[in-house]
């Protein structure tokens, strides 16, 4: 039967508090059982003067802020609104039925007059961080690198063209010092630093909207102007810190002031999982020097459709050559100025080779292979990629770093920026990389998930000791997980089901 609801109880007088009309598990409760906005007066204090009339309680200004990314509102403006309609902000903000919510444009101001060129926000995502750091959800075993791009506040078809100077390469300086040593090795003369080399000049696309956005192209998306968002995380998904550039900047340029950044926060980090697209021999001798772990995944190798590629040759260490599927030898020849090694076939033996027209298409009929100067490096790297050690932690990316971008485009409005210039996208950015770490933090502790970081640890020292072959029965696998977890927890509670699941599935699977 079809009935009709009586709306007489819009005009309900109820007894009752703001308190009463939030529910329990709410997300403003648990972010206010989870950390204390006390906080933020010593953040701020510089930037307040001691005369004048009393402000806006900055910590007002900071959870308006939370709220807007927190539940991936568009705008202030719009924050501001659902404020006024919506209880539970109201009580996250202590404000009751009646009074009056800030103007919209009341943080921007104040962003303006007192944030702006201070470490305000990345003091804040210090802070937050260290919260779950003392929580213990921060795990500092494995780094997880990778950028996203954050479509920027501007036509793409407004632009001018402009010749600018090419970026500095990172590790430059190393790799000159590597090759000029190689070629002395080889009897060939170094290549001297020619201080009036002519500086070469690149054209850009520059947008006129937003002249520090980067235009770019990534496979076969829409041509735009974007920002970039270089980014690091932890096993558990926690943001350790993140880097804005203009979206033209390749992730590997950016990557080393990434590393250094985390490592200098988190000096127990002792492997660095990403994509093929730091996979380069500057990057890896770089991991190399700080005794960082690469766990890199497998990249195609290069060159032209249906010619034989380097795979098919195999590299004579000792006799310093390439061997091809013919068994003819390619001899090194030099040392180039890019950083590579040369390795010629003889014409003469190629000329009759029945694999000549899958092999070159060279007038001379020579096949030509390079090899990095820091090559073995790279041999290493896909030595380490078989290993199961790595091939189960670079499994975990589609779980960290990967679905840290997705939530913050899906659900916090990372997606794209209507703001405009460097400074307020990192800021932009920034807040929104706090919020999300909040939200995890406040989460995981209102569930109680204190023994998660044990249970992350116990399975990564597992892993280290099967891989190292030091756990081979059931007394030191035991002994391996009571040794750490007396050392490690501090509230000696029982071992719980996760941790007993992984005793028997490593018992299972190795022991």
């Amino acid at each position: 039967m079809m009935s009709k609801n009586n709306t007489n109880g819009r005009n309900q007088f109820a007894m009752l508090t703001i308190d009463d009309l939030v529910p329990q598990d709410h997300l403003v409760r648990k972010i206010d059982a989870a950390l204390d906005f006390e906080f933020i007066y010593p953040i701020v204090e510089a930037t307040y003067s001691d005369l004048g009339r009393p402000s806006i309680d900055p910590v007002i200004l900071i959870k308006l802020v939370f709220i807007q990314y927190l539940f991936g509102i568009r705008s202030m403006r719009q924050t501001i609104k659902e404020v006024d309609t919506n209880v539970a902000y109201r009580w996250f903000l202590g404000y009751s039925f009646e009074e009056k919510i800030p103007h919209f444009s009341t943080f921007g101001k104040n962003y303006v007059r007192r944030f702006r060129e201070t470490t305000v926000f990345e003091d804040i995502f210090a802070y937050i961080l260290e919260q779950a750091v003392k929580a213990g959800f921060v795990t500092e075993d494995n780094l997880y690198l990778d950028s996203t791009h954050i479509k920027a506040n501007a036509n793409k078809h407004k632009f001018t063209k402009e010749m600018t100077h090419d970026e500095a390469k990172a590790y430059q300086d190393e790799l000159e010092d590597e090759i000029n040593r190689q070629r002395i090795e080889a009897g060939k003369r170094p290549f001297t630093l020619d201080l009036e080399k002519e500086v070469k000049l690149k054209e850009r696309k520059i947008s006129k909207a937003d002249p520090e956005s980067g235009y770019y192209v990534k496979g076969e998306r829409e041509k735009q102007f974007a920002y970039s968002a270089h980014t690091s995380c932890d096993d558990n998904g926690f943001i350790l810190s993140t880097i804005i550039t203009p979206g033209n900047i390749h992730d590997s340029q950016v990557a080393f002031q990434l590393v250094k950044q985390s490592k200098r926060l988190f000096p127990e980090i002792n492997c660095v999982v990403a994509d093929a697209g730091y996979k380069t021999p500057k990057f890896v001798h770089f991991l190399t020097h700080l005794n960082l772990r690469p766990c890199l995944p497998y990249s195609r190798p290069k060159g032209k459709k249906g010619l034989l590629s380097k795979n098919e040759f195999l590299y004579d260490e000792y006799f310093d050559c390439y061997i091809c599927p013919q068994d003819q030898m390619l001899a090194f020849s030099t040392v180039t100025r890019e950083g590579y090694r040369e390795y010629k076939s003889n014409p003469k033996e190629c000329v009759n080779c029945p694999l000549l027209n899958q092999c070159t298409i060279s007038k001379n009929h020579q096949r030509v292979i390079t090899r990095h100067v820091w090559g073995d490096l790279m041999d290493e790297v896909e030595h380490l990629r078989l290993t199961d050690l790595n091939k189960s932690i670079y499994k975990k990316r589609k779980q960290t770093i990967e679905r840290i971008f997705a939530d913050a485009k899906e659900k916090h409005g990372m997606r794209w920026t209507k703001y405009r210039g460097l400074e307020k996208v990192a800021t932009h950015t920034m807040l929104v990389f706090a919020a999300m770490n909040l939200k995890k933090l406040a989460t995981w502790l209102w569930k109680g998930k204190e023994p998660l970081f044990f249970c992350s640890k116990i399975r990564n020292e597992v892993d280290k000791k099967l891989f190292q072959a030091r756990v081979t029965s059931l007394e030191q696998l035991l002994s391996t997980v009571c040794h750490y977890y007396q050392n490690n927890v501090k509230n000696k509670k029982e071992l719980s089901i996760t941790v007993i699941q992984i005793i028997l599935s490593k018992l299972h699977s190795k022991c």
